[in-house]
């Protein structure tokens, strides 16, 4: 494997610094000396150049687009910031995520709440922050919000619609087939709007729709654009996120230019031509521009090559979860070598990083970089094992600051109520 090929998968703009990976102009070897590892280093230059991507393709294809970030993919305050600057609105899935984007600096008036069951407590929040959409999931969140929004006032909302198309993904992520838990089959829908056009508190702005994550056939995300735009005219049609992106050498993901061409052309003749549409990207916003640097452990030769890591599960449960396939380096012997499973540091048989990856030599004491971790891990992170959360570094110009701090050991205990 080359160079070349290698630094393919790692953000835009990485290079190789007299033998060692940099990313963000920075070497991963100082990263790791400063920081510790595991750590999750961020390119922010590549997610903001990929939010000016994103909007200048859509608005270059239609007058009223917009582009939503979908927090769930990374819901760290600081990417919420730099989304939120770069033009984006912000989907939230939930209070913690509504919670974050405020502490961010975001506008609320700027935000989506999505989510299939959400609290009284949630939309209270939503509604009383000024949250500028809410998507309506089922009729119970339509009960709820005729209770919370007071007389006088009118929620804005968009209907999910669940388009009936069984995408070509993992199950756990597949949204749009009709035994999904989100959303309203269209026949429900029509209700539903109806219901709320029909209310003294709320507003139908539109329909929302989500087809499912990680698609690599822009055709599959557009099927979704009929079978809404035929439950009438709105001034908002939303569809959703769900382009995947490059984790290995063999993945071949639309460009964002083709994805949105594919979804404006099947929305021009179905949808209004002054309505405004908006897309929700999260893992194609910033999974690309981060990887995660560890050190390596333990070597075991045997059978199998067994290359363990300081991190593992805790920090990655896309392998876990949905079966996502990363590749790996040595930070300073790029690709080749021998093949070898990387795995990681907790106790359970599954904590598997990479089932056969080459690797150069790999000894104790290297450094190995999985790249394409900005999307989901952190989202994912957890304390297993009584592992600490790892911090999250931006690197941009050759500084590299710290965002999120790694848990201490003080974290661990801080929720107990009790103590000795």
């Amino acid at each position: 494997m080359s160079d070349s090929q290698v630094l393919g998968l790692f953000p835009p703009g990485s290079v190789v610094d007299h033998g060692m990976l940099s990313v963000g102009g920075c070497r991963l070897d100082d990263i790791a000396a400063e920081f510790g590892t595991p750590v999750m280093v961020v390119a922010e230059d590549a997610v903001r150049q990929r939010a000016r991507d994103y909007l200048a393709a859509f608005r270059s294809r239609w007058a009223r687009a917009d582009v939503a970030f979908a927090s769930k993919a990374f819901p760290c305050t600081t990417i919420q910031r730099l989304a939120s600057e770069e033009g984006l609105l912000l989907d939230v899935a939930g209070g913690g995520e509504i919670i974050t984007a405020l502490a961010a600096g975001a506008d609320p008036a700027r935000m989506l709440l999505h989510g299939n069951a959400k609290t009284d407590e949630e939309l209270e929040l939503a509604v009383a922050k000024g949250v500028g959409l809410i998507v309506v999931d089922n009729f119970d969140d339509i009960d709820r919000l005729e209770r919370i929004v007071e007389p006088g006032h009118r929620q804005a909302c968009l209907v999910r619609v669940v388009p009936g198309i069984e995408a070509d993904t993992h199950a756990a992520v597949a949204t749009g087939h009709a035994g999904s838990k989100f959303g309203l089959l269209p026949e429900d829908a029509r209700v539903a709007i109806d219901r709320i056009r029909r209310s003294r508190v709320l507003r139908c702005d539109g329909v929302h729709t989500h087809v499912g994550s990680q698609l690599l056939d822009a055709e599959q995300l557009a099927a979704a654009v009929a079978p809404v735009a035929a439950l009438g005219s709105f001034d908002v049609y939303d569809f959703g996120g769900g382009l995947g992106v490059r984790y290995t050498y063999a993945d071949q993901p639309p460009e964002v230019d083709v994805y949105a061409q594919t979804m404006i052309d099947k929305a021009r003749g179905l949808v209004p031509a002054d309505a405004r549409i908006i897309v929700e990207p999260g893992r194609s916003m910033t999974a690309t521009a981060a990887c995660t640097v560890y050190r390596v452990t333990t070597v075991k030769r045997g059978k199998v090559i067994h290359v363990a890591v300081d991190g593992g599960m805790g920090d990655n449960l896309e392998v876990s979860l949905y079966g996502q396939r990363f590749e790996a380096t040595l930070v300073d012997r790029l690709g080749g070598g021998e093949s070898v499973t990387v795995v990681g540091r907790h106790c359970e048989s599954g904590d598997q990083l990479i089932d056969v990856v080459p690797l150069d030599n790999p000894a104790v004491g290297d450094l190995l970089a999985v790249p394409v971790t900005g999307a989901y891990c952190y989202t994912m992170s957890n304390q297993y094992n009584g592992a600490r959360r790892i911090p999250v570094v931006f690197a941009t110009g050759g500084d590299a600051r710290l965002v999120v701090r790694r848990d201490t050991w003080a974290d661990l205990l801080a929720r107990d109520v009790e103590l000795p």
